[in-house]
């Protein structure tokens, strides 16, 4: 399996043998939902190539960005899910085009005993994400929703490796969990203030953008 060579210097070889053995290679097309909410996991997801979103819904019904997952990165989320079996809490949705490898549940805590370097990935992925969740608790609580939304685009422009954004003012919205006339507004602000110019559906940073502080 071809797809594997990514991940040699992340696992053992004896690990990469059972990955070879037992793993599948899943392609999804960007915009495919990975894991939807209230779905039982039934494998364990490690992404080789593409960014997953990963959100949550609140009791209203609104979704916010929690995190990214990146190529050769996992989703914390999951893992508890596998782990404990329950129905997932969040919505894993493909930015752009990802390949991923797909392990049953079932070798979750074999591995855990068994492989020091599955552990450690494991370990990392958790606290890793979970940093990631504090920052956007932090955001929510202590930043005003201008500041937010400079941060959401940087972190964008970084996840895509490009200035030029595929947004809707809906989408930022959405993971913002505000409202769309809201984030047309500080778009508009923003590009007034030469930081930006907006398209239909898209959005280019200026090189001004990236000067701006984000307490981030």
């Amino acid at each position: 399996m071809e797809i594997l060579e990514k991940f040699k210097y992340t696992f053992e070889p004896k690990l990469l043998e059972e990955f070879e053995s037992i793993a599948k290679e899943v392609s999804v097309k960007a915009g495919d939902v990975i894991l939807d909410y209230g779905q039982i996991v039934r494998s364990m997801p490690i992404i080789a190539s593409g960014t997953v979103k990963v959100s949550r819904m609140d009791d209203q019904g609104r979704e916010i960005l929690l995190y990214y997952v990146n190529a050769k990165e996992s989703c914390a989320m999951t893992f508890t899910c596998c782990m404990e079996q329950f129905p997932s809490e969040i919505k894993a949705v493909a930015e752009d085009d990802v390949v991923m490898l797909t392990v049953p549940i079932t070798v979750m805590d074999e591995w855990l005993m068994k492989y020091s370097t599955w552990k450690s990935f494991v370990m990392g992925t958790i606290r890793d994400r979970f940093n990631e969740m504090l920052n956007t608790i932090d955001q929510v609580a202590f930043q005003k929703l201008d500041e937010r939304l400079k941060y959401y685009l940087q972190q964008k422009a970084k996840h895509t490796g490009s200035k030029l954004l595929n947004l809707s003012h809906e989408e930022i919205a959405k993971d913002l969990a505000t409202s769309r006339v809201v984030i047309s507004r500080l778009l508009k602000k923003l590009e007034n203030d030469d930081l930006l110019l907006l398209y239909r559906n898209q959005i280019k940073l200026l090189n001004a953008f990236e000067l701006e502080p984000t307490n981030n």
